[in-house]
């Protein structure tokens, strides 16, 4: 059996990173496999393929802005797939993330269409049913056909025209009649939003939970990296995103996390924020900019450290966040955001309606006082969020 998978980014990212793994145990188990992507750098690894340069995907992105077609366009890449496609001859096509202006996705999926390919769809956002935003929100167009969007600019990046309802319909068309088809949804909140879909309402679909490393997801000993912020003496609450922003209406709720801040600046709490972020703005006195963390080992080393991790997103479709942190022995406090709370362990996790700071300070300060054992949360969440689980579990989709 050979399996390749398409996604957006290799090794980087939550869904590259799980291509990463995925693609390893594959490989570790005597499966054949071959990864293509289409942005970041470019990997010399036997069966890896990049298929669009950085520019023609800048290009394309242009395209798309001016057209109001998200998922068009990019003729030269696609056919580089195509080709690479014909060359391997896989028994499975593994579909995860299409996003990035790297491939004309309504050809692909007629190309797999029509050439009878098997193929597994992994929903990791809600663009591939909503046929134009990755998360839809409060609005329920998706489910008959968009158009006069209300979030043209902010979701589709057009400037001009509003494509959002001939997106929809070369969605629609293209996944018309495309019976060798699994979609897989990585939250049982995303499998339900795709099972109500115009789109991919009559699709066969399951659930397989994200999976990670949980040799390095685990619970760490932090006492030198305690010592080194000087955090001996009081409680932390660890808060990590791709990006640190304050815009109340940002998806990510950095908003929420700065006001409860301020809340707590007269307690022995301390925030420590990893993620890009504004340098020239000013935040609370307990809080710590991290910036940025690329390395994994680390970013578990400040999971293991934390008393809390705090999760604030208006919309999660899984929430690595709540698997990575749960993995390292810490618990969760956040706002209900469709996935994340269904996917969390229950006994070590709280969530309170989005937007409410008195609750949300509430269950922060309960967590904080009562004690948590952190090797117990760890050998259960490993059990729960495993590469080797999730390995399994597409296994058996693959036969």
């Amino acid at each position: 059996m050979k399996v390749m998978q398409i996604n957006c980014v290799y090794n980087t990212g939550s869904t590259g990173k799980i291509v990463y793994d995925l693609h390893n145990e594959l490989k570790a188990n005597g499966i054949e496999s071959v990864v293509c992507y289409g942005r970041g750098k470019k990997v010399k690894e036997e069966n890896v393929y990049k298929t669009c340069g950085e520019l023609y995907s800048k290009l394309n992105n242009l395209w798309s802005r001016i057209t109001g077609i998200m998922y068009g366009g990019c003729l030269i890449s696609t056919d580089k797939l195509f080709r690479i496609i014909k060359k391997e001859k896989p028994d499975i096509v593994h579909l995860h993330c299409l996003n990035g202006y790297f491939i004309n996705i309504y050809r692909l999926i007629t190309f797999l269409k029509n050439n009878n390919y098997k193929t597994v769809l992994t929903l990791h956002a809600e663009f591939m049913y909503t046929a134009n935003c990755g998360h839809a929100l409060e609005c329920d167009k998706w489910k008959t056909g968009c158009g006069k969007c209300p979030r043209l600019r902010s979701e589709t990046k057009s400037w001009f025209i509003d494509g959002t309802a001939k997106s929809w319909k070369k969605m629609k068309r293209a996944f018309q009649g495309f019976d060798n088809l699994q979609v897989v949804s990585v939250s049982p909140w995303l499998m339900d939003r795709a099972k109500n879909s115009a789109i991919l309402s009559d699709k066969k679909h399951s659930v397989i939970l994200n999976g990670l490393d949980t040799s390095i997801f685990c619970y760490r000993d932090t006492e030198d990296l305690r010592k080194r912020y000087n955090l001996e003496n009081c409680k932390i609450i660890f808060h990590a995103t791709p990006d640190f922003n304050l815009n109340p209406n940002h998806i990510k709720g950095g908003y929420y996390v700065t006001e409860l801040a301020k809340r707590m600046l007269d307690r022995s709490v301390k925030f420590l924020i990893a993620g890009n972020y504004d340098k020239s703005r000013k935040y609370p006195s307990n809080m710590i900019m991290l910036g940025k963390i690329d390395d994994q080992k680390t970013l578990a080393s400040f999971y293991s450290m934390a008393d809390i991790t705090l999760l604030t997103s208006k919309k999660e479709t899984f929430s690595m966040v709540v698997a990575e942190s749960l993995c390292c022995g810490t618990p969760v406090v956040g706002f209900r955001a469709g996935a994340p709370e269904q996917i969390a362990l229950s006994e070590y996790s709280e969530f309170v309606p989005f937007g409410d700071l008195d609750k949300l300070e509430k269950a922060v300060e309960f967590k904080l006082k009562n004690f948590n054992n952190k090797k117990r949360i760890t050998s259960e969440a490993s059990r729960s969020y495993s590469d080797e689980l999730l390995f399994t579990n597409y296994k058996k989709i693959y036969k």
